[in-house]
């Protein structure tokens, strides 16, 4: 009969019944299989066809069932969300407090699952996952994993219900792809934490993830009050320039002819070459007409390759240096300084992972 064990490394036993009781048959042991021949008892009296055809099947299905059965039971009703609103930082141990937090505590303990819900902290969380996909994806014990899909899972159905920031996650995504086939490929087992089995379906989840978002149609909302085509161009004009990313204002140019000339205006792109990067940077990548102009649009996509832009949220996480406590700045946190407002600092994603480098 065959022994499933609980440990994912266990291939599961086989068991034989003999005069002396059950033992377990190993198919590379030469002493088991020359006692197997002096055994009184017939192989077809333990096992008759029926038995040793069931046996066949249950291992057939059991190799190609273990790899999801281990993902499902894995991630299933496993989600460890905290509801806390801040968190001590400790990088070491000291007399009263004999532990430290690690990227993947914070991470578990902070309220990210509400926070997506938030327009204003989406866009804080997407960079933070993306972020942790490049490079600290290996650094993340077993919870702070499941807790890390789970949250990406609640983010991609986000999307395919609201149709809203698509682009987002796609890149999030793609990063994220590309850092697990390395990782499976290369050194996958050694590095990896957990059942390898469980990120290989992960990464299939993903791929079917970027398969949804690219069928994603976007639906034509019909609605008899005032549109976009509506207003006068100055309004549309300075919308345009509201905007601080370049691929927003190339994605609101296609919405109509009218926005398609506006997104077209030199000095509209010129502000974010300014706004983003430094005199030096694009004067060294300034890319120039037939005429001698200065293509304000193409330096700027030109210089995204070279230089990362900067980053704007409507939210952030904040940091406490009297305090050394992490928060969420509408909620707060049990300050003791004197002047509190004046310990606090914006954390951006990357200074987020650089507190918990030690």
């Amino acid at each position: 009969m065959p022994f499933l064990g609980q440990d994912w490394r266990s291939p599961g036993w086989s068991w034989i019944k003999t005069e002396d009781g059950w033992r377990r048959y190993e198919s590379w042991s030469q002493e088991l299989e020359r006692e197997h021949d002096h055994c009184s008892i017939n192989h077809s009296i333990i096992l008759n066809s029926e038995d040793e055809e069931i046996f066949n099947n249950e291992e057939q299905e059991y190799a190609s069932k273990k790899r999801k059965k281990d993902h499902f039971r894995n991630d299933r009703n496993t989600q460890c969300f905290y509801r806390e609103k801040w968190i001590y930082v400790h990088k070491e141990s000291t007399r009263e407090r004999h532990s430290y937090c690690t990227l993947g505590e914070a991470f578990n303990r902070l309220d990210f699952s509400s926070a997506i819900q938030d327009i204003r902290r989406f866009n804080y969380v997407v960079r933070l996952l993306q972020l942790i996909a490049k490079s600290q994806l290996t650094s993340l014990s077993g919870v702070a994993q499941k807790n890390y899909f789970n949250i990406l899972d609640k983010i991609v159905q986000k999307v395919l219900d609201d149709h809203q920031n698509p682009r987002l996650i796609k890149n999030l995504l793609q990063d994220l792809s590309s850092t697990l086939c390395i990782l499976i490929r290369g050194e996958g087992k050694s590095v990896l934490v957990g059942n390898i089995n469980i990120w290989i379906c992960r990464l299939e989840t993903i791929l079917t993830w970027q398969q949804q978002l690219q069928n994603l149609q976007m639906t034509k909302h019909v609605d008899s009050g005032l549109t976009l085509s509506d207003l006068p161009l100055h309004v549309l004009s300075n919308i345009l320039h509201r905007l601080s990313d370049g691929w927003d204002v190339v994605t609101l140019g296609q919405v109509t002819p009218a926005l398609s000339a506006l997104s077209e205006d030199r000095q509209l792109w010129r502000k974010l070459c300014l706004y983003h990067f430094a005199d030096k940077q694009f004067c060294r990548h300034l890319v120039l007409s037939e005429e001698g102009h200065v293509e304000w649009k193409l330096t700027y996509f030109a210089l995204q390759k070279y230089y990362p832009t900067r980053e704007q949220y409507g939210d952030t996480l904040h940091f406490c240096r009297h305090c050394s406590i992490l928060f969420w700045k509408d909620s707060g946190h049990p300050c003791t300084a004197a002047n509190p407002d004046s310990c606090f600092m914006p954390v951006s994603p990357q200074h987020f992972i650089d507190l918990f480098k030690f």
